[in-house]
């Protein structure tokens, strides 16, 4: 991933901290030159390995986890905030139209679960978690569980390298920068106004 210094992250509580936040990635892989996509919820493990490990599933009915291979890495993308900037945000005359963003990209190397006592607990952990956000979470029934997990398929990927970067206006003047702040803190799309509170919150 191209990353200018200013745009680059390189602090790992801070990578981890944004895996956790927004943990719907996605999953490229490629078969004989020919890439190929999934869109899944990842865990990551800190402590897994010297640089964490990521875990998910997915349907048995996926080609996609045929693609794993150990000698080859496979790349998951996170995507956080991210908008569009219009060069009438700014102070300054000389700007021209943008797109703000942060992402994470975790390379690794892939491997298959099948043991299903690891991917009951991937299912349940996933599940647990986004389900913690609910005010009345459902409780998994254990049959239903052990029947959807006949049709599916755990991983992991033994994280080998990270690259991080937010671009948020740093490469602006202080003043473009509140003033792209302010614009996209009063927008109408959530879009806008979700990248607006992520920058406020690495000011703090």
């Amino acid at each position: 991933m191209y990353i200018p210094d200013p745009n680059r992250v390189d602090d790992p509580a801070e990578i981890r901290a944004f895996i956790h936040a927004f943990g719907f990635a996605t999953l490229i892989t490629q078969n004989d030159g020919i890439p190929c996509a999934s869109h899944l919820p990842v865990l990551l493990d800190e402590g897994a390995g010297s640089k964490g490990e990521l875990l998910g599933h997915m349907a048995r009915a996926n080609g996609q986890w045929r693609h794993f291979r150990s000698d080859q890495e496979v790349l998951c993308i996170f995507l956080g905030p991210h908008a569009y900037i219009s060069p009438s945000w700014y102070a300054s005359r000389l700007a021209v139209p943008t797109w703000n963003y942060t992402t994470v990209h975790v390379y690794g190397v892939p491997r298959v679960i099948d043991d299903p006592t690891a991917l009951r607990k991937i299912v349940v952990d996933v599940t647990s978690k986004y389900e913690s956000k609910i005010g009345s979470p459902t409780r998994l029934q254990n049959d239903l569980v052990t029947s959807m997990l006949e049709a599916t398929v755990g991983f992991s990927i033994r994280i080998t390298r990270i690259e991080a970067r937010f671009k948020l206006g740093q490469n602006r003047t202080k003043e473009d920068q509140e003033t792209m702040l302010s614009a996209l803190a009063s927008a109408e799309d959530p879009d806008s106004r979700a990248l607006a509170e992520f920058i406020r919150s690495q000011k703090v």
